[in-house]
């Protein structure tokens, strides 16, 4: 991927639909009864593997030009998979659909491609032991390929160490299936999108602060489900508007759920010019953002905002370094077990770029306002390094090339169109 100079962004854009919605909406749907019909679905890699996971246990799901069709069977309603399940690059796939495949009457496999290989599993197989479940890793090492034999699940109450929403929905959809009230404490709590969906399609769950809890054997109805854009894809383009002189951008219909926006809130603090529009809290919470040029300034960012903004990180460290004055980002330990450990890989490749940025355990700290050049950028095969460097390179001097920048079309797969089509206009 090469990347030139942009300025004057302006225009509308529709980002595509979010990530984790359209996960949900398809596992929900298939274990719905009837018909589950939903609109701006993510037509990126990782949903993909979602759709293919189910289909291949006995789900007919049709992919039409402006929406994808559900026919579900219920939560008893899945066959056993002839073949290994194949999750591709998706940590969502896996983690929540183990929690669904613990309680069959059926033994299946996941599988996925190298960079899934290895990440930790430990997080869901702990929690899901406790309830009963018999989960392997194959190779021993707490990552997939993952063995389960499914069995009766009993109900726990489950501490987790960590801010996860995958892990927090893996136990709950486990708890489907279990014999009594099954719930979930965080340290903090992470987005929500589970507990809101499973309720539309007509589970019982409740949420008393950082606690989610789930009655057993819900009967979920098909439903329809329009999917908000997704806040982490519009990151890039909101950090283009701030970022790049002569800005103004419209991003219709962003999903503002507020344990997904925390990119927003860092924004704001860092003196962002982002006006909300056409506000909406049917279901999920949208608006459209209006975006113009900014003079941003540092921040520090930690605590209880992390989970809210985690896959945005990088995005805020490119525009970080753009920013006047220092940025402090700690607490962000889970930056190391994403596709990439992106702590490393951002330090690495802004330093390429001329930025002062050191790396630290748990974050890094950028020292702002130096000028950056273009650089050859590796982005490990990580979706959203890739991207973050996209927008640095429409702003920096000189040449931006990225290596495997195709990683994009696991989440985004028209970025850079869509990126080209607000530039000079």
């Amino acid at each position: 991927m090469e990347i030139k100079k942009q300025t004057n962004l302006r225009g509308t854009l529709t980002v595509p639909g979010d990530k984790s919605i359209s996960h949900r909406a398809v596992m929900f749907g298939s274990l719905a009864k009837g018909t589950t019909c939903i609109s701006h679905f993510l037509e990126g890699a990782d949903c993909l593997s979602t759709i293919s996971c189910f289909r291949k246990m006995g789900i007919s799901i049709e992919r039409r030009k402006s929406e994808i069709l559900v026919h579900g069977k219920g939560l008893h309603g899945l066959s056993a998979p002839e073949a290994l399940l194949d999750v591709g690059n998706s940590g969502t796939t896996t983690r929540l659909i183990s929690g669904i495949l613990a309680g069959q009457k059926f033994i299946s496999e996941l599988d996925g491609d190298d960079s899934i290989r290895t990440r930790p599993m430990k997080r869901i197989m702990t929690p899901l032991a406790s309830m009963g479940a018999d989960i392997t890793s194959k190779r021993g090492n707490g990552c997939v390929p993952l063995l389960i034999h499914g069995k009766e699940l009993h109900a726990v109450h489950y501490d987790s160490p960590v801010a996860s929403a995958q892990v927090k929905s893996c136990v709950l959809l486990a708890g489907m299936y279990a014999d009594g009230v099954t719930s979930v404490t965080e340290p903090f709590l992470s987005r929500n999108h589970t507990e809101i969906m499973l309720n539309y399609f007509g589970a019982n769950v409740t949420s008393e602060g950082t606690t989610a809890s789930i009655l057993p054997e819900p009967v979920l109805e098909g439903r329809a489900v329009k999917v908000p854009g997704d806040i982490s894809s519009a990151a890039y383009f909101i950090a283009a508007g701030l970022l790049t002189p002569g800005s103004e951008i419209l991003l219709k219909n962003v999903g503002i759920n507020p344990t997904r926006a925390g990119m927003l809130k860092v924004c704001k603090d860092m003196g962002a010019d982002i006006t909300l529009l056409n506000q909406s809290t049917e279901g999920e919470p949208t608006a459209d953002l209006l975006i113009r040029t900014s003079n941003l300034k540092g921040v520090t960012v930690e605590g209880a905002v992390i989970p809210t903004l985690i896959d945005e990180i990088p995005m805020i460290a490119v525009m970080a370094a753009f920013a006047d004055g220092t940025t402090v980002i700690r607490d962000a330990q889970e930056l190391k077990v994403k596709e990439s450990d992106r702590i490393t890989v951002m330090v690495e490749n802004l330093k390429r770029m001329g930025a002062d940025i050191e790396g630290t355990d748990d974050g890094m700290i950028i020292h702002g306002g130096k000028p950056l050049h273009g650089a050859t950028i590796d982005s490990h095969l990580d979706h959203r390094v890739a991207m973050s460097f996209a927008v640095a390179g429409t702003i920096c001097d000189g040449p931006m090339e990225i290596l495997h920048g195709d990683c994009v079309k696991i989440s985004y797969p028209n970025f850079c169109q869509d990126l080209y089509s607000l530039g000079d206009k």
